[in-house]
């Protein structure tokens, strides 16, 4: 009894700790994260050869993606660190699947590679953009900013209906090499789930190819600024409160700018 009472007790502290602990690596939602990448790598290794595992093990790794933004907005651990894993453990999940398929269906190859260089790059430049800009995440669109993204990335339902849609349609492609999976009124439940999930699927990587441009676009925008100043400063000393402030150019303001909108945690 002491030692079953001793038990309870440590237990009961480890879970205190973990609700209150300021170490951004033990917070809830990324130890969610830390589960994700072991089922993703799990599915991977059994990829070729064993899809009802594998399919099983990358939707759940899925299914977790919508708990820890939970997790996060209900104790209060959200965090950069949480952001950028999240996106990165989607990024290389659904990439390391593509990669699959392309063995599994090679006359879509170039398919597959366009829809893998796509994801990566204009997530990449939207993120990097975001940064340069000040802003707390690439999730936050301003009022002023594109209706469409903007819309994509604060309404968690509609941002879940888009990832979890995208990849419910790798997964069926997927598992339709190996199966056509059970009969639903007649027809094969795998194809229905393919057909009811490709127009997200490309609705999607729509989406990624307008933030690709809006956020080249900023960069573009970024750089025209910086140039603009250099040459204002040819003509102008600058003044002894910019120097106090440390003011060096058009970035620098940008960069003091607060992004107020929507949520920054995605499902």
């Amino acid at each position: 009894m002491i030692y079953h009472a001793d038990l309870c007790f440590s237990i009961r502290t480890i879970l205190q700790s973990m609700f209150t602990t300021d170490n951004v690596f033990l917070f809830i939602p990324n130890l969610i994260g830390y589960i994700r990448v072991v089922f993703g790598i799990a599915a991977l290794y059994v990829m070729p050869s064993q899809p009802t595992i594998a399919a099983s093990l990358y939707l759940l790794s899925g299914i977790l993606d919508a708990f820890d933004g939970h997790a996060a907005r209900y104790f209060n651990q959200s965090s950069q660190f949480r952001v950028m894993f999240e996106m990165l453990t989607d990024r290389c999940m659904t990439m390391a699947l593509l990669v699959n398929l392309a063995t599994f269906y090679p006359s879509w190859v170039f398919a597959f590679q366009l829809s893998m260089v796509t994801d990566i790059s204009c997530h990449w430049i939207h993120i990097h953009t975001s940064l340069l800009l000040g802003k707390r995440s690439h999730k936050c669109i301003g009022p002023s900013e594109n209706t469409f993204l903007r819309f994509y990335y604060t309404s968690r339902t509609f941002l879940f209906t888009m990832c979890a849609g995208n990849e419910l349609f790798y997964a069926m492609l997927y598992l339709l090499y190996f199966t056509e999976g059970p009969l639903v009124l007649g027809t094969d439940l795998f194809r229905i789930l393919l057909i009811v999930c490709m127009p997200i699927a490309i609705f999607k990587s729509l989406l990624a190819v307008l933030q690709g441009y809006i956020a080249w676009k900023n960069l573009g925008g970024l750089d025209i600024q910086e140039r603009q100043q250099l040459k204002e400063k040819k003509f102008k000393k600058p003044t002894s409160s910019s120097l106090e402030n440390g003011y060096t150019g058009p970035r620098d303001q940008i960069m003091l700018q607060e992004c107020t909108a929507g949520p920054t945690q995605g499902p």
